[in-house]
């Protein structure tokens, strides 16, 4: 698969992976990993990725490791202390103080002090020396299916075989290079129990913390390493990742096995969430495209969106209102379950990449600019 540019972190920035696919240097690569985040009191005015509560903390992560929290709804920040300098593009907390994050160059980072301090787990090194175990894995099963297959089918399993053959010399040419692949999402169910996902199929699981990780690819039906962009869980505990191509994927039992589903749309979808509502799906990304889905992506009906902007995050508040955010400003509401939004743009017209409902209709939102609030009708709180 050519290698292409996905925008679902900001149309102009595009950081998920136009920085990771410039070919830098190892040295350039290894530097940026080994090297902590500088400590900024401009950090909260940079470009933030994705944000996150720990507990009644909230957590943002973003470029240059930035991440940075809040223990008063977002009136002033902290930055914490973070081993790496990659553009981060995910975090999560499987519990008040248990946080992992993802970015660039492969890189995991985990906290057990709700974001104050973090240490790296994972590089694209140790993502790709497992993917690639697991390529010749499937070529050693794949010639011993050969020889026991019937005539007629060698041919076909051949190409296959031929394929696999293909893709691990490309992984293995991908390491000489370093760890240049981005992981784009996180999601972790407590301190154990987690995954992430990133470019062309990446999709690691973990169930110590993140001491160990499992490549976890071969059990989605992802034959084109097509990237994976979100990985979430919805009311009533199904989890659900999608990606590029309008790639969607759907677990019942935790992660244990994954079902394709047949997508509404054919391209790329940035993110997935949840209405509130049992089984409820919501999925959006490019141009906007919204979907919905009420029994776990069997079915999907299109959501109405004038906005027309690319769509990459959104929360549900305790009252309801769901609130989906993206490029140019864009600030999508709705008080109907999900069946409708009214979109509005911010003046300034940065792209925002996440929001976190506040007290009443308030919301914290990140993105090109930093950290923002705005209200349910779109004024500016600042």
């Amino acid at each position: 698969m050519a290698k292409r540019l996905m925008c679902n972190t900001l149309g102009a920035a595009c950081v998920g992976l136009s920085m990771a696919m410039s070919a830098p240097s190892v040295f350039a690569l290894a530097d940026i990993i080994e090297t902590p985040s500088r400590p900024t009191s401009l950090a909260p005015e940079n470009l933030l990725t994705d944000a996150d509560r720990a507990g009644d903390r909230i957590v943002a992560a973003g470029e240059r490791g930035h991440i940075i929290y809040s223990d008063n709804g977002g009136d002033s920040w902290t930055q914490g202390e973070v081993p790496v300098s990659v553009t981060l593009t995910g975090v999560d907390f499987g519990t008040d103080t248990h946080g992992w994050a993802v970015g660039h160059s492969g890189v995991v980072l985990h906290s057990e002090d709700a974001g104050e301090s973090w240490d790296l787990q994972l590089t694209g090194v140790e993502a790709a020396k497992l993917a690639i175990e697991t390529r010749k894995d499937e070529i050693a099963a794949m010639e011993e299916r050969i020889e026991e297959a019937p005539e007629e089918e060698v041919g076909d399993l051949e190409w296959a075989l031929d394929d696999l053959i293909f893709s691990l010399e490309n992984m293995q040419s991908d390491l000489e290079i370093g760890p240049v692949n981005p992981l784009l999402d996180v999601w972790f169910e407590n301190e154990s129990h987690g995954f992430v996902v990133g470019a062309y199929g990446m999709f690691l699981r973990t169930q110590d913390g993140g001491k160990t990780w499992q490549d976890w690819g071969p059990q989605l039906d992802n034959p084109r390493s097509f990237h994976l962009n979100s990985v979430t869980q919805i009311t009533g505990g199904a989890l659900v990742v999608v990606g590029e191509a309008g790639q969607i994927f759907v677990s019942v039992d935790g992660g244990d096995t994954w079902e394709k589903r047949e997508s509404p749309y054919e391209g790329s979808l940035f993110g997935a969430m949840s209405t509130g509502n049992v089984n409820e799906i919501l999925a959006f990304g490019l141009r906007g495209n919204t979907f919905m889905s009420t029994d776990l992506g069997k079915s999907w009906k299109v959501v109405p969106n004038e906005g027309g902007a690319t769509l990459n995050d959104g929360a549900v508040a305790d009252d309801g209102r769901i609130t989906l955010v993206g490029n140019g400003g864009a600030v999508l509401m709705s008080t109907n379950g999900g069946e409708s939004f009214r979109p509005y743009f911010r003046d300034d017209r940065e792209g925002v990449m996440d929001v976190v409902p506040l007290s009443g209709t308030n919301l914290l939102i990140i993105g090109e600019g930093g950290v923002n609030f705005t209200d349910a009708k779109g004024k500016d709180l600042q």
